[in-house]
């Protein structure tokens, strides 16, 4: 299965902002962004001529770096979004926000997305007792998610969920019994993801 394999700090000094890719490191000193705050590059230090779609584009890769999610796959999001009811930038979200590798990640069960999508992948997770281990699985209202008895990931998320602060309004977590619940849909306002929707759709828009 494709999946994104540039380095994950140059990622986030491109963008200009901590996207979280590695989870603890993130937040110490050592994180890239924090020790050189330009785009990476010999002309990283230089000045970039902003535009209109540079703007566009910048929020595009914001967003789909942030979610670990390929170009067509992100294409694939928006055109989704577009045929929904309702706003098409928050409902771009919404569909991102309700992937299983990100549900196991604001749940508290891993320290990163990336990590969260490995620990699907080799199928240590349960959507409503049966096994899945499609990371771009899209859950629904009252899904319940569970480490599977005996997985060998156990230990992994048990140190994921000690560095957990607090888990999102719209998601309920078992840290103890390791399960979760999403208890409804998420609004706008509970998606800390740090992009403006507005400017994709302008971009798709075109």
């Amino acid at each position: 299965m494709a999946r994104v394999t540039d380095p994950k700090c140059r990622q986030c000094r491109r963008e200009g902002v901590k996207l979280f890719l590695k989870g603890e490191r993130c937040l110490t000193e050592k994180c890239a962004v924090e020790r050189r705050s330009y785009p990476p590059g010999q002309h990283g230090r230089g000045r970039i001529k902003q535009s209109e779609y540079l703007l566009q584009l910048r929020e595009k890769q914001k967003a789909r770096r942030y979610y670990g999610v390929l170009e067509k796959q992100f294409r694939n999001y928006y055109a989704k979004a577009s045929r929904r009811q309702g706003i098409t930038g928050e409902e771009l979200l919404r569909l991102l926000e309700l992937r299983l590798d990100n549900v196991v990640y604001r749940l508290g069960f891993a320290a990163s997305r990336a990590q969260a999508r490995q620990l699907v992948r080799h199928g240590h997770f349960h959507v409503n007792g049966r096994r899945v281990n499609i990371p771009s699985y899209q859950v629904r209202t009252d899904d319940i998610v569970s480490l599977r008895p005996g997985a060998a990931g156990e230990v992994a998320v048990r140190n994921a969920t000690d560095l957990t602060a607090s888990v999102a309004n719209w998601l309920q977590a078992d840290h103890d019994n390791l399960t979760g619940k999403v208890v409804r849909m998420p609004d706008r306002e509970e998606i800390d993801t740090p992009v403006q929707e507005q400017l994709i759709v302008e971009l798709y828009s075109k």
